[in-house]
């Protein structure tokens, strides 16, 4: 396997990818795959890196940039992240996290927030402590990696592709 950006020719195998990944996931609402393409479309896709194996994409991941309270403006937020079912847990995810966190350092953004398990995420460093915000998630799922030990608190802002 290998990771490496999107290609215009990736965007419907991304789009197939993300519909499997989500389908069976209780809190979905089956809206990650356009939300993928309403990023792209509105140039809020700061990074989009695929994982390759046997020339077939099997896994996804996203960031775009979100706004916060207390911060400047680069932060950035991760997701959505797919893996093919059938891979999923066999650590296709991880390598995606850890890949797109590496490039959004180097990059020098601020940090990066997510709205998911804290179970899976704090392996990578991230933390909820009541800080952020988002919508009426429990704030236990709203979740951020500092680059540079600035601590964000507020509401964070997804870019409107987000929304219905």
């Amino acid at each position: 396997m290998f990771i490496r950006n999107e290609e215009t020719t990736d965007l419907e195998a991304i789009f197939r990818l993300t519909a499997s990944a989500f389908a069976s996931v209780p809190h979905s609402d089956g809206s990650e795959p356009t939300i993928i393409d309403k990023l792209r479309e509105r140039g809020d896709l700061t990074l989009s890196r695929v994982a390759v194996q046997n020339e077939e994409i099997v896994g996804h991941i996203a960031f775009s940039p979100v706004r916060i309270d207390s911060a400047t403006n680069s932060w950035f937020g991760l997701g959505p992240i797919s893996v093919a079912p059938a891979l999923q847990q066999t650590g296709i995810g991880s390598a995606l996290v850890r890949d797109g966190l590496d490039i959004l350092k180097i990059q020098g953004a601020e940090g990066c927030v997510l709205v998911g398990d804290p179970g899976y995420y704090s392996r990578f460093g991230f933390k909820s402590e009541g800080r952020l915000t988002y919508e009426e998630v429990p704030t236990e799922y709203v979740q951020w990696l500092s680059f540079n030990k600035t601590t964000p608190t507020g509401k964070v802002i997804y870019s409107p592709a987000f929304s219905g």
